[in-house]
C-alpha cells in the first residue's frame, strides 16, 4: 500500500468527530462560514489569510464548537498543513528561481521553438509551458513566456492567441493537478493522499487535458478573437524573457515601482499590467554570454518528477521489506526529492551560469519572499479546513452524500468548481473543497483519493472570470478586451476543469 505523506496526529485520527450541533446547524454554519470566505475576498478586498480566519470563526461558533475549541483547531489545523506543505513549497520555489535566475527556462523556450515549423509551434509551446511549469508558480510563467509568445508568433506568422493559448493551457494544468503546486500539495495534505500516485495519475490526466485546452482548442479561439501577431518593437521586454530576467527581478519589480498589483485572492497568480521594458537582473548582466544548455534545465525540472514516480511505482510493485523500494522510498519522498532537484540545480544551472556562492544564496533565497503570502494562505485553509472536521461538517456531508450514492470524485470537483466561481481562487477552492470532503477519502482506496485530490485540483481551475487576478494578467498581458478574455482565458479553464473531470473518472474506472 503506498506511504502517504506524513501528516500530524491530529489529522491522522481514526473515527471521524461527531458532529457538535445538529444537522441543520452545521450546514448553516458551513454555508455561513464560505460565505464569509467569499464576500470578504470578492466584496471587501480582505487578504485571504484573514478571510479564512473570519471564516474559521463563523463556522467554530456557530456550528457549536466554542471559541476555545475553534481556536485550538484552527491552530494546530494550520500546523499541520504548513508541516506538510510549506517545505515543499519552498524548495519548489527554489528550483523555480535557479530556472529562472540562470537562464535555463530561456534555453529551453528557445531550444524548442528554434526547431519547430509554424504548424507544430503551438504543440511545441504547449509541452515547453507544462515542463517548465513544474517548478515554477504560474504568474512567472506567465512573465517568462508571454515575450516569448509574442515573438514566436511574429516571427512565424501566427496569431497570438494560436501560440498563446497552449503556453497557458500547460502553465495552468500544472497548477492545478501537479506537486509541488500549493493546491495539490495542500489536498494531498488534507486527504492524506500518496503524493506518489497523485503524480503518476496527474501527469496521465494532465497530458491529454494539455492537449485538448490548448492546441485544439486554439484551433477554434482564434477564429473567435482573430488577434494578429505585433510587430517586434511591440513586444515588450518583460522580466525573464528574451533578456533574462529572473525570479528574483519578478518579485523586485512587483514591489517596486513597477508594481503590477497583487492579486486578490493569493493565487500565485499576480499582476494586472503588462511587463515594462526594463533592463537586465545585474547577476545576469555580469554573466551575458554564458548560458546554460537546455539538457541541463530539463534534466533539474524532471528529476524530482522522476524519482517520486520511481517511489510510487516500486510501492505498487514491489513488496514490503524490498531493499530496492526501501532505496526508493527515501529518494523518492518529496521532500528528499525537491532537495536532490535543488542541489542539481545549483551545480548543473547555477555555477555553469556563472553565480558565485553568494549568487546562489541570492537566487534560491531570493525565490522565497514571494512564497510567503501563499504559504499563510495554505496554512489558514488548512486552519478552516480542521475546524470544518472537528466541527462534524464533514462528517455530515460524507453521510449525505453516502446516502444519495453520489461519488466523491463527482462531489469534491463541484464543491471546488463553486468556490473557484465565488472567490476567484483556485488555492482556496481546493483547500476548502478538500477539507469538506475528506472525511469520504477515509474509506476510499489509496488509488481513489488520490484521484479524488485530482478532481478537487480541476475543480479549482473552473471559469476564471473577473473576480480571479489571472483573468487580468491574461488580458492586460495579451492586450484583449474583457469580452476577448472569457472567449479565450475562460472557456479555456473550463475546458481543462471539465475534461481533467472526465479524465479522473476515466482513470477511476481501471484503478
Amino acid at each position: 500500500m503506498p506511504v502517504a505523506v506524513a501528516v500530524p496526529v491530529l489529522a491522522q485520527s481514526q473515527a471521524p468527530p461527531a458532529p457538535t450541533a445538529g444537522g441543520g446547524q452545521l450546514i448553516l454554519a458551513a454555508l455561513l462560514g464560505i460565505l464569509a470566505v467569499v464576500l470578504l475576498i470578492s466584496w471587501l478586498q480582505v487578504h485571504p489569510f484573514l478571510a479564512l480566519i473570519a471564516g474559521s470563526a463563523v463556522v467554530g461558533i456557530v456550528g457549536g464548537l466554542g471559541a476555545a475549541k475553534t481556536i485550538k483547531s484552527f491552530t494546530l489545523g494550520t500546523g499541520a498543513t504548513l508541516g506538510t506543505v510549506g517545505v515543499l513549497v519552498a524548495l519548489g520555489a527554489m528550483i523555480g528561481g535557479l530556472l529562472t535566475d540562470s537562464g535555463g527556462a530561456n534555453s529551453v523556450v528557445e531550444a524548442v521553438t528554434s526547431r519547430v515549423g509554424p504548424r507544430t509551434l503551438p504543440w511545441a509551446m504547449a509541452g515547453v509551458a507544462a515542463l517548465i511549469g513544474i517548478p515554477l508558480f504560474f504568474e512567472v510563467g506567465v512573465v517568462l513566456l508571454v515575450p516569448i509568445v509574442l515573438l514566436v508568433a511574429t516571427r512565424a506568422k501566427l496569431p497570438v492567441l494560436a501560440v498563446g493559448i497552449p503556453a497557458l493551457a500547460g502553465l495552468s494544468v500544472l497548477h492545478g493537478f501537479i506537486p509541488p503546486h500549493p493546491g495539490p500539495l495542500a489536498a494531498i495534505s488534507s486527504l492524506k493522499a500518496d503524493l506518489g500516485l497523485v503524480l503518476l495519475f496527474g501527469i496521465v490526466a494532465a497530458i491529454p487535458t494539455v492537449i485538448v485546452a490548448g492546441p485544439l482548442f486554439a484551433r477554434v479561439v482564434t477564429r473567435w478573437v482573430p488577434m494578429e501577431a505585433p510587430s517586434d518593437r511591440d513586444i515588450p521586454a518583460t522580466v525573464g524573457a528574451v533578456d533574462g530576467g529572473s525570479g528574483a527581478d519578478v518579485e523586485a519589480r512587483r514591489h517596486g515601482d513597477t508594481r503590477q498589483g497583487d492579486t486578490p485572492d493569493g493565487d500565485t497568480r499576480f499582476g494586472d499590467k503588462p511587463g515594462t521594458a526594463t533592463p537586465q537582473s545585474p547577476r545576469l548582466a555580469e554573466r551575458e554570454g554564458r548560458r546554460v544548455s537546455a539538457g541541463s534545465a530539463v534534466i533539474v525540472v524532471l528529476t524530482p518528477v522522476v524519482l517520486m514516480l520511481l517511489r510510487a511505482i516500486a510501492e505498487i510493485a514491489l513488496p514490503s521489506g524490498n531493499p530496492i523500494r526501501g532505496a526508493l522510498d527515501v529518494i523518492g519522498d518529496p521532500t528528499v526529492a525537491l532537495l536532490a532537484g535543488v542541489v542539481l540545480g545549483m551545480v548543473l544551472l547555477g555555477l555553469p551560469s556563472g553565480m558565485d556562492r553568494k549568487g546562489l544564496t541570492d537566487s534560491v533565497g531570493g525565490a522565497l519572499p514571494g512564497i510567503a503570502g501563499i504559504l499563510l494562505i495554505v496554512g489558514a485553509g488548512g486552519g478552516f479546513k480542521q475546524v470544518l472536521v472537528d466541527a462534524g461538517v464533514g462528517t455530515l456531508i460524507g453521510n449525505w452524500a453516502s446516502a444519495i450514492n453520489l461519488s466523491p470524485l463527482l462531489l469534491g470537483w463541484l464543491v471546488a468548481a463553486g468556490i473557484r466561481v465565488a472567490t476567484g481562487s483556485a488555492t482556496v477552492a481546493t483547500i476548502t473543497a478538500a477539507g469538506i470532503v475528506a472525511p469520504l477519502a477515509a474509506g476510499l482506496s489509496p488509488a481513489t483519493v488520490a484521484l479524488l485530490a485530482l478532481a478537487i485540483g480541476a475543480g479549482s481551475l473552473f471559469f476564471s472570470h473577473v473576480n480571479d487576478a489571472g483573468f487580468w494578467l491574461v488580458k492586460q498581458y495579451f492586450g484583449l478586451t474583457v469580452g476577448q478574455t472569457i472567449k479565450s482565458w475562460s472557456l479555456m479553464e473550463t475546458i481543462i476543469s471539465v475534461f481533467g473531470l472526465l479524465m479522473v473518472l476515466l482513470l477511476a474506472a481501471f484503478v
